[in-house]
């Protein structure tokens, strides 16, 4: 059995940790509030914007998505892997990086590159796939114009032709406690067909094709924002429930080791007794 001093060191140790992990709860639980607020409000947008696009685009004849929706022969993948900066939120992080690999694998044969947000994912992915550019630092203002020049850059390489397909997977957010790994299509466009577009009187002005070429650009932005938007709230519930856990289980821990210090300085204390008592008797004999 452990000496008095080294289980009284432990329970220091521990306790320490509990500090730590109990603040760490109760800041991500207040960033999480904000962040939960920040997605809610905006996927009614995010939503009604596609849903208007698609009612447009379905009343078009042709092609109406322009380069955005230009189907080629998919030979180079590129994958927005969106993780978070910084680490103990339980699998937050590494349920991405397997998604990732996943889709990897799916594209087995053909050049798969990684467009990695989040310090977590970059740091991993890059030593074993192709990571052409890294922005860590969206995280640290996270606005919907910083995103809007991340997507802008994604958008320009599927137009260029440098990539034929680009997709995202993220962590998109259902509560505290669960996050859901997602693979979403961004480019190209999801063909869009007719049979369900809404009946209207609208009139438009300009044209309706201008219309859509107007608002897939900005359809495509608000897209890569509510992701990186979903993933940042996630990642705070995901940090919020691994810090409780970590806490009640250093809580059972310390509780244990209070009873271990506590019979170990029993023992001590009746061999004191018992050899003390011994002593005195050896005296009187």
């Amino acid at each position: 059995m452990a000496n008095l001093k080294e289980i009284r060191n432990r329970i220091g140790s521990i306790s320490s940790t509990m500090q730590i992990t109990s603040a760490m709860k109760m800041v991500s639980a207040a960033k999480l509030k904000k962040a939960q607020d920040a997605i809610t409000a905006m996927r009614p947008y995010a939503e009604k914007l596609t849903e208007l696009l698609q009612n447009l685009s379905a009343t078009l004849d042709g092609n109406s998505g322009g380069a955005y929706a230009e189907q080629r022969e998919v030979n180079k993948v590129l994958i927005i892997a969106i993780t978070s900066n910084r680490g103990l939120c339980g699998a937050f992080n590494s349920n991405v990086i397997k998604g990732v690999k996943n889709r990897i694998e799916f594209y087995s044969g053909k050049t798969v590159d990684i467009f990695a947000i989040g310090k977590k994912g970059n740091d991993v992915l890059r030593k074993t796939n192709t990571v052409i550019e890294n922005r860590s630092s969206i995280f640290d203002d996270l606005t919907f114009d910083n995103v809007s020049d991340v997507a802008e850059i994604v958008m320009q390489k599927f137009v260029d032709g440098e990539y034929d397909k680009i997709e995202v997977v993220y962590n998109h957010f259902k509560n505290a406690a669960t996050q859901i790994v997602k693979t979403e299509q961004f480019l190209p466009l999801e063909p869009i067909t007719g049979g369900e577009a809404i009946a209207s009187d609208y009139l438009f002005e300009p044209s309706k094709e201008e219309i859509v070429l107007t608002l897939i650009p900005k359809s495509l932005k608000t897209q890569l924002y509510k992701s990186i938007r979903d993933s940042f709230a996630s990642e705070h519930g995901a940090r919020m429930t691994a810090m409780h856990k970590a806490t009640d289980n250093a809580t059972e821990l310390r509780n244990q080791l209070k009873l271990t210090y506590n019979k170990a300085r029993q023992a001590a204390i009746t061999g004191e007794i018992l050899e003390i008592v011994g002593g005195a008797e050896a005296l009187n004999s």
